[in-house]
This record gives C-alpha cells, structure tokens and sequence, in this order.
C-alpha cells in the first residue's frame, strides 16, 4: 500500500492536478511501511517518496517542512522497524531453543556404536524452523541384541508429538526387559491406546483415524535381523550394491487400528543380515517426496546403491543432500531415516593382517 500511495502521488506531480498537496501523505508512507516491512523496504519508499517531493512545484515553507517531517518519520521507522526485529528474532532463538531441548527428550541421538553394529541417524522436518514432528525412531543396545524403531504418526501439532513420544517411552522401558520383539511392539500399542484415551489428550478426528505405522528390529550376534512391522514401509538392506526390501509375508495393522484392522498373530520375522550389510529404517516421508518438475517420487534404493561405502554418518549425509536435490530442498512431509552396518570384522582383520609391521 505504500507503494501504490507514493506512486498515486507521483502521477499527481506529473499531472496538470499538481496544484494538490500530496506532501502530508508522503510523510506518512514510511510510518506505515514500518508495519510489514523491514528497514530497506522502508528506505525505498523513503526514497521514492523523497523524490515525489522534490518534483512538486511548490517550493514554500510548507515544501520544506514536509522534506523535514519525512526525514524525521523515516528515521524513526527504521528505529522502531528494527527494535521490533530484534525481539522477534529474540523470542524465535529461544522457541528453537526450547524445540531443540524437547527434540532431544522426545529423539535422542543415535549412538555412534551399538554392540556389534554401528548406527546413525536423521530427522528432517518439513516445516521450515522446526525441529520435532510426527517421525519417530530410537535404537539402545540390550542384552538380547540391539533393538531400533521407526514409526510416523497420522497427523501434525501437538498430538502427533504426544503419540510419538508415547511410542518412544514405552519402547524404550520394554525393549531392555521384553525377551520376545511382538511384546515390545505390543506394548507400544497398549502406550499409544492409553494416550488416546486420557480425557482432551486428542480431537474426534485423531482419535477415530488417528494411527502409528512402526516397526520394530533386533540385531543380535546372529547374522540375522528380526522384524516387526506394523503397517510401516519395509526396511532395506544394501548387500554387495544391491538392496533389498524386507517385506514381511503378511500385512499387518497400524498401531491404533487393531479394533477396526484386525489382523494374523503379531510375530517377528528373520532375514539375513551377514556382516558388510547396511539396514536402512526410514518413514514414508523419504519414499514419497516428489520432484516438483516431474513428481516423480524418491527412488531411494537407487539412491542407496549410488552411495559409496563410508560411515553410516556420511551414508546418511549423501542420502539426505540426494533427497534435497530431488524435492528442491521442498519437502512436503517430515522424513526420518535410521542406518545400521554391521561391519565386516573378517575384511578388517585381513587388512591389518597385510599391513607391514614396523620395525
């Protein structure tokens, strides 16, 4: 609207109506551009309107006093303009320092080594500035192996993240004392039904579609993983540059839609997981991103056979500046990705083995 006021007032100066006073209302154009703009848009209708003034024909004591007022209001525009700046930026650093303290509460980092495997991991979010959402995932080393989830809530806001954090505490209590993996997924469903019915803790809408797709696994010393997988993408496997998706033989339902979804007996799976092989848990946020020219989604398996061996921390870095580059650094929903490698310690000790010792 400034603007438009300022160029108003210039076609009257150039007009035969530039007997007019426009003046008064230039003086107030940068006081009400200091409403949504920051200092430069406020110095450029300063200046525009500036020049407005100087093609007036009117060179009176009035014609000064408005070149004056216009000086004065701009500098006071700018003040103001910036004082209000600097506490919002100041009010958003401590908002993200208060999502940065819940998102290590709710997501903690993965450890770097974990028993017989090495881990990391990765959370995106899709809306700019924030930190924590509807993905989940964790990994804690136990005495029947190493056991990680990965899970993705129906849903945004604050019930999301209360479902999620659910899920996450009830993993984390019955993982280290659970001997059998479908008890553990089996108390994330109960945890996850006990938050939904405490009194407001959800909508109607949450509460009558709302669910938790996740999946449950277990490393162990075995060159096997075992599996639970409730509705959630199936993991995958790089083996020798190929990958392999884990499907389990039968479907089963998210958690929250045992009622209406009922479905087999939930059991965990094996499959091979030999020592050179990379298991990558991730949620449906990676494998649906699109690309804005062709909406084509994320072909993440090939994105994972493109990726030279390296650290899990640098696999995951390369999965990540890959998806970025496909979605135009535009995702459209949160995405996690959790990587476990079982190194291969035979090939490391053959190559220690061939190094020349000193002497």
């Amino acid at each position: 609207m400034p603007f438009v006021v300022v160029l108003v007032a210039l076609g009257i100066e150039l007009s035969p109506a530039n007997f007019l006073v426009t003046g008064t209302f230039l003086t107030a154009m940068p006081a009400v551009a200091a409403l949504t703009m920051g200092p430069k848009g406020i110095l450029s209708v300063a200046a525009l309107a500036l020049v407005t003034d100087l093609m007036s024909p009117a060179y009176d004591q009035a014609y000064y006093s408005n070149l004056v007022s216009l000086f004065l209001v701009s500098l006071a525009s700018v003040t103001m303009s910036n004082a209000v700046r600097t506490r919002r930026q100041s009010e958003l650093d401590q908002v993200r320092r208060i999502a940065m303290a819940a998102q290590e509460a709710i997501l903690r980092p993965v450890p770097a080594r974990l028993g017989p495997v090495r881990a990391a991991s990765m959370y995106l979010a899709a809306e700019t500035g924030a930190q924590i959402g509807g993905d989940l995932y964790e990994a804690v080393q136990t005495r029947y192996g190493v056991r990680l989830i990965v899970g993705d809530v129906r849903g945004k806001g604050l019930p999301a993240v209360r479902a999620a954090a659910a899920v996450l505490s009830a993993f984390r209590v019955t993982a280290q004392y659970e001997e059998e993996l479908s008890e553990v997924m089996n108390h994330c469903a109960a945890a996850l039904r006990q938050e939904r019915a405490v009194p407001g803790a959800v909508d109607q809408e949450t509460l009558l579609e709302g669910f938790v797709t996740a999946l449950v696994a277990q490393v162990s010393d075995t060159p096997e993983v075992q599996v639970v997988n409730r509705g959630h993408p199936p993991p995958l496997v790089l083996r020798q540059g190929k990958v392999h998706a884990l499907m389990p033989p039968s479907p089963l339902p998210p958690l929250g839609l045992e009622d209406l979804c009922p479905g087999p007996p939930v059991k965990a799976e094996s499959y091979p997981f030999a020592p050179g092989d990379r298991l990558l848990l991730h949620t449906d946020g990676v494998i649906e991103a699109r690309n804005p020219d062709n909406n084509d989604f994320f072909a993440l398996p090939e994105a994972m056979e493109a990726v030279h061996t390296c650290t899990p921390h640098e696999f995951l870095e390369q999965l990540h500046r890959g998806l970025i580059r496909h979605t135009a650094g535009r995702l459209a929903d949160d995405a996690a990705m959790l990587l476990v490698y079982r190194p291969n310690e035979e090939a490391g000790n053959q190559q220690s083995a061939q190094l020349p010792s000193p002497e």
